[in-house]
């Protein structure tokens, strides 16, 4: 079985967890048998990890000699204004000032370059929505020049194209939802970005969710049938822990991290008023939140406020090695989310030798039996979570013994046999390439 896969980044050019699935996904599928994946990106950039896949830049594809039905693109669009890159699960509202223009199919021109190939940025910069439809628009040509079983398109930003491959071909759509516009804003949707979304979503033959709490976005908020939608667990990559560098840090003090985005949807402001709440019963604890976004400086305010910037440290993002040195020196990771379609964070964390305190809103909360859980809005309950494991060694050697185990057994090769049981459902046994 062939594979036509469409995909936003991949690693090492990501910015959040969407680009770090979509590796561990097609590693996995590269364990199973008779199952070769061509996996589609806007930009490549020539030194993405191919061992696995067979990897295609969008932005090398000319479609200089192809004739090309542009009114089939005629629509109204949303021509976005950013001051800043944006990443896919940021909150749009905090970026995004929009301004309603009608793009004409008869009009429309496709720039590209000597060569006869559309440019791509790959980023999340001012002309979002135009490369989601240049990419579209490669995308079907791509699928006119490749023999294939079965589509795959991953989040909003890849459904146009897996669209465009569908209607050139006929072949059969699978969409893999990682988030919905319902999280990364809160409710307050961005009407763009849940078009599409729900035009993905009801193109799609089969619809993949990262857990149940997500696959009931799907059915509630965007009205698609629940036997259309099934629910992979996302997993977590293996990874050696160096042993020979150990972090020096001082034994007497203990340190808590939040590490993620700080918006809404990660619940920062919780993270801070529980550390507030345990600092007043022990003071050999420092407190980190690393990351960026739009919510960082009313977070340092509110430290402020709270007079405990001296216990409360902010990194700014870190990004690689960067992320496991945080994670090894740290006693105990919090990831308090209002709403986290999965959360690969902390699976990295427990393969660190850290216990760590999740929210029950969040997607990996259904598959961890070693961690701690409270509600996001609870902070008594997350700061009592907090001192226990900092206070009693014994109850945090537990968290970290069983949850290391429990981690160790997710792996993505497992998920990859569940996506390719989607596949087999929508394509038809004889049509197999």
């Amino acid at each position: 079985m062939r594979v036509l896969m469409f995909g936003w980044e991949f690693p090492p050019h990501i910015t959040g967890g969407l680009g770090t699935a979509c590796y561990g996904l097609t590693r996995g599928l590269s364990h199973v048998e008779d199952l070769d994946v061509l996996f589609v990106v806007p930009k490549a950039y020539g030194d993405e990890d191919q061992s696995a896949i067979k990897l295609v830049g969008a932005n090398n594809i000319s479609i200089r000699q192809r004739k090309i039905d542009l009114k089939k693109f005629e629509k109204e669009m949303d021509y976005i204004e950013v001051d800043s890159h944006i990443i896919p699960y940021v909150d749009p509202e905090d970026y995004w000032k929009l301004t309603r223009i009608k793009v004409e199919g008869e009009k429309k021109i496709v720039h590209t370059n000597e060569e006869g190939k559309i440019d791509f940025s790959g980023k999340y910069g001012a002309n979002l929505l135009q490369e989601i439809s240049n990419y579209a628009l490669v995308a079907g040509v791509i699928a006119q020049d490749n023999e294939f079983d079965v589509i795959h398109a991953h989040d909003w930003l890849a459904y146009p194209a897996g669209i465009a491959a569908k209607e050139a071909t006929g072949k059969p759509l699978v969409v893999h939802v990682h988030a919905t516009d319902f999280d990364r804003s809160g409710g307050s949707v961005n009407p763009s970005v849940y078009e599409i979304e729900k035009r993905g979503l009801d193109a799609a033959d089969k619809v993949i969710t990262v857990s149940n709490l997500t696959r009931n976005i799907v059915v509630e908020k965007y009205g698609i049938d629940p036997g259309k939608v099934v629910t992979v667990y996302n997993a977590v990559e293996p990874k050696e822990m160096l042993v020979d560098n150990p972090i020096k840090k001082n034994k007497n003090e203990k340190i808590v991290t939040f590490l993620g985005r700080i918006t809404m949807q990660k619940g920062p402001e919780y993270f801070i008023e529980a550390a507030y709440r345990v600092l007043q019963k022990m003071d050999n604890v420092r407190f980190v939140m690393a990351g960026s976004g739009d919510m960082m400086e009313k977070m340092i305010r509110r430290a402020a406020e709270l007079k405990i910037t001296d216990k409360f440290h902010f990194t700014g993002f870190l990004k690689g090695e960067e992320v496991f040195t945080m994670l090894r020196m740290s006693d105990l990771y919090v990831m308090p989310s209002v709403s986290e379609p999965f959360g690969i964070s902390p699976l990295e964390a427990m393969q660190s030798n850290v216990p760590v305190l999740i929210s029950y809103q969040s997607g990996v909360a259904e598959i961890l039996n070693h961690a701690i859980k409270t509600n996001f809005w609870d902070i008594d309950a997350m700061a009592d979570a907090m001192y226990g494991v900092l206070k009693y060694p014994s109850l945090s050697s537990m968290f970290i013994k069983h949850g290391k185990s429990e981690v160790e057994a997710l792996k993505w090769e497992d998920s990859a046999h569940k996506v390719k049981e989607v596949y087999d459902s929508v394509v038809p046994e004889e049509s197999s390439i």
